[in-house]
């Protein structure tokens, strides 16, 4: 149980941080997508350990095997089967918590729900579980850009009390935010989170933040009412990552030292005549359905639970003792954390994006936000319908009447 996300666009990882591999199952993919290893890849290389002196220095390669469901580099509508072997582990470090349990660890309460859990490296509960998400978010990200032209652009927006206070969600690009190592996009802010992050490693202890993600041109739609609202189902892939322990949408908390007329997004028309909000508070989703403005979100991370400091813990008999933790961690999540973010985003909007199409609603009368990107699967289809609705109008003027109009038909989501 808990081991799979997701309805029409599923994944189902599994492994454990020192078994042989990790890997993902990801069901739903449509036919025709072009996908490749170096896509997956080019996602797990902004995650996997190693990569700078302010990550975990475990160094593993995380390369990608594709196992089914790609042949000759496109998906054949079958399951893609993802998997990541693990090299680098060394399971001796974790001796010691075999008896005592790590202090805001998931050791003790694995043992309460199981009796039993995989000591080296975590198990189930190690950040190496989210390779699966990473690399089925790669995939997500793929139908989302054919579909729609949507991007997803996550970075470190805080790290303890540095913190980035002036970014334009409409322009910041991955290539800022690649630029160095903390992954936060302005260069000074990051030179600053970076000093914090080398300071703290260096006493053994470890210190948290922020991650901000921002997801441009989803297609006003996304998202059912009450139960299944987009930002409930954003929450819950956000918080399900590991030492996640906020999340927010929009003006988020903020928002709540504002009055109701402070705090309103006015509609307006744009150049096009479409309807679009003057200001973005809502954060790109209304009622629990996204209204085709760009989505704002935020998860807080804890500092990462397993330091090399003394602390105070008991043993799996019950007995006090002192634990200092031993193997190789993160002095700070937040780097890594930005890839995982975005795939979790991209998982929800990609099944979302499923959902809309299978149920193939008719849209506000008047469009609600951005025109579609031109040369996306969206474009052609909203292209494809006002031909069909001018040339019913023009059956219609000619007496021929519209049930006799010709229909142009709407491209498929792999066109």
């Amino acid at each position: 149980m808990g081991n799979s996300f997701g309805r029409l666009f599923r994944i189902s990882t599994w492994g454990e941080s020192h078994g042989g591999g990790v890997g993902v199952t990801i069901d739903g993919v449509p036919p025709h997508l072009p996908l490749t290893v170096r896509d997956i890849q080019a996602e797990l290389a902004r995650r996997r350990p190693g990569q700078s002196r302010i990550v975990t220095p475990r160094n593993e390669a995380d390369e990608a095997e594709i196992l089914s469901g790609v042949v000759d580099g496109l998906t054949v509508g079958t399951p893609v089967a993802v998997l990541v072997r693990n090299n680098d582990h060394r399971s001796g470090d974790y001796d010691t918590n075999a008896v005592a349990y790590r202090p805001s660890h998931a050791d003790a309460t694995y043992d309460a729900k199981y009796g039993t859990r995989a000591v080296a490296g975590g198990g189930r509960s190690s950040a190496r579980e989210t390779i699966g998400r990473v690399a089925g978010g790669a995939v997500a990200k793929k139908i989302l850009s054919a579909y729609a032209g949507v991007e997803i652009v996550g970075y470190v927006q805080r790290v303890l009390d540095v913190e980035l206070t002036d970014v334009d969600h409409e322009t910041v690009s991955t290539a800022d935010v690649e630029a160095n190592m903390i992954r936060c996009p302005d260069a000074a802010t990051a030179e600053r989170m970076i000093g914090l992050v080398d300071e703290i490693r260096r006493t053994g202890n470890s210190v948290g933040g922020v991650v901000e993600v921002v997801a441009r041109h989803v297609p006003a739609g996304l998202g059912s009412p009450v139960f299944d609202k987009l930002e409930a189902d954003l929450a819950k892939a956000c918080m399900s990552l590991p030492a996640s322990k906020g999340f927010e949408v929009g003006s988020g908390f903020e928002g709540t030292c504002l009055t109701g007329f402070e705090h309103n997004d006015p509609f307006r028309l744009d150049a096009a005549g479409r309807t679009r909000t003057a200001t973005n508070r809502s954060g790109g989703i209304q009622g629990g359905i996204a209204n085709g403005e760009t989505i704002v979100l935020r998860v807080a991370f804890k500092p990462t639970s397993t330091i090399g400091r003394v602390q105070q813990t008991v043993t799996r008999g019950g007995v006090e003792t002192e634990l200092r933790g031993k193997g190789r961690h993160d002095p700070c999540v937040l780097p890594r954390a930005v890839p995982m973010v975005e795939a979790m985003v991209a998982l929800v909007l990609a099944d979302a994006l499923m959902a809309q199409v299978a149920h193939g609603g008719a849209g506000a009368p008047n469009p609600l936000g951005p025109a579609a990107v031109p040369g996306t699967v969206l474009a052609a289809k909203q292209a494809a319908e006002r031909a069909a609705k001018a040339a019913a109008a023009a059956a219609a003027v000619a007496g021929t009447g519209e049930e006799n109009a010709p229909a142009a038909a709407a491209p498929e989501l792999t066109s």
